[in-house]
């Protein structure tokens, strides 16, 4: 199962990010620290060029810490590239966000060479929160829902120190499929373009296998390595009453209830890909997506020879 998700306020928002580059010092991109793989924009990387980047692993007191550093190190070896994790919700490290911004940019600063920084990530992870955090009074709109902010803000953290704040905004096409249950999962993707029983299944599938003791604790399920993710579906069902007219298990709410204690970090703290996991994933999609080119490009070859038969019997 494919899924995607692309409004068209987002085709808006790639654009008027475009423009907004020109005359940025630095640009900050968060991740979901729980997703990190999945949650970075390829997109991002063709529109940033060669401006200084920024990593932000936002929602790091919901994830794996083993695995924050092992993201962490794995962003901060790449070329050109920098990576930060924080918890938007407490000021102090939050404040590491513009020293280290300085440290790319530092021939930005005072009045006359102000610094301009552009804050982008998908849709609901953490931007406003983290601005909020930075100004310390509501500047921006939150919630827990993707696409909250709507329109670019402009913030002034300092006298020489401005942030654009930019709304959520994914990619016109998911070539990772692993990738569109861990979004739609974190809440990046609009409810209505997934089934929460596949997502849920998915999740279950891999916690399982990495995060069984969670698993075990919360829905007290014992010999959690002995269930498939359909089972513990329904496992779940029945730990917390989901049950239908005539004994009938409810698996669909269940599913509700296994995203919502993702989301919520009812399970403690999980990531649910690695690096390595997600490099394979996304060689994977990538062949994949190259092989759809070419189908696609042998299709238009077809029609277009098609027509031009039609035109010579005319």
């Amino acid at each position: 199962m494919a899924i995607q998700w692309f409004p068209g306020h987002m085709h808006l928002t790639r654009q008027a990010i475009g423009e907004r580059i020109k005359n940025i010092d630095v640009v900050i991109e968060m991740l979901d620290a729980r997703l990190p793989g999945s949650s970075a924009n390829p997109m991002l990387a063709e529109l940033i060029g060669d401006k200084p980047g920024l990593k932000i692993l936002s929602k790091q007191d919901l994830a794996d810490p083993v695995q924050t550093e092992a993201w962490l190190a794995h962003y901060n070896a790449l070329p050109g590239m920098s990576a930060l994790g924080l918890d938007t919700s407490t000021v102090s490290p939050s404040k590491a966000l513009i020293a280290a911004c300085k440290l790319l940019a530092p021939k930005r600063g005072g009045m006359v060479k102000p610094m301009r920084v552009l804050i982008c990530g998908i849709p609901n992870v953490g931007k406003s929160t983290l601005i909020n955090t930075l100004k310390g009074k509501r500047a921006a709109k939150t919630g827990d829902e993707a696409g909250v902010t709507k329109l670019e803000q402009r913030i002034a953290l300092a006298n020489d120190f401005y942030v654009f704040d930019t709304p959520g905004v994914l990619w016109p096409r998911i070539i990772v499929e692993q990738s569109g249950f861990n979004l739609s999962v974190s809440g990046a993707i609009g409810v209505n373009a997934f089934d929460e029983d596949v997502v849920a299944l998915e999740l279950l599938h891999y916690m399982i296998a990495h995060y069984p003791k969670a698993l075990s604790e919360r829905y007290k399920i014992e010999d959690v390595a002995s269930h498939t993710d359909e089972t513990m579906l329904e496992a779940v069902a029945r730990y917390r009453g989901a049950v239908q007219s005539g004994g009938r298990l409810n698996t669909n709410k269940a599913a509700h209830i296994v995203i919502h204690d993702f989301r919520s970090g009812a399970f403690g703290r999980i990531t649910i890909e690695t690096p390595a996991q997600f490099a394979e994933w996304l060689v994977k999609g990538q062949m994949a997506d190259a092989e759809r080119t070419l189908r696609k490009a042998a299709i238009e070859k077809v029609v277009k020879s098609s027509y031009k038969a039609k035109a010579k019997r005319k």
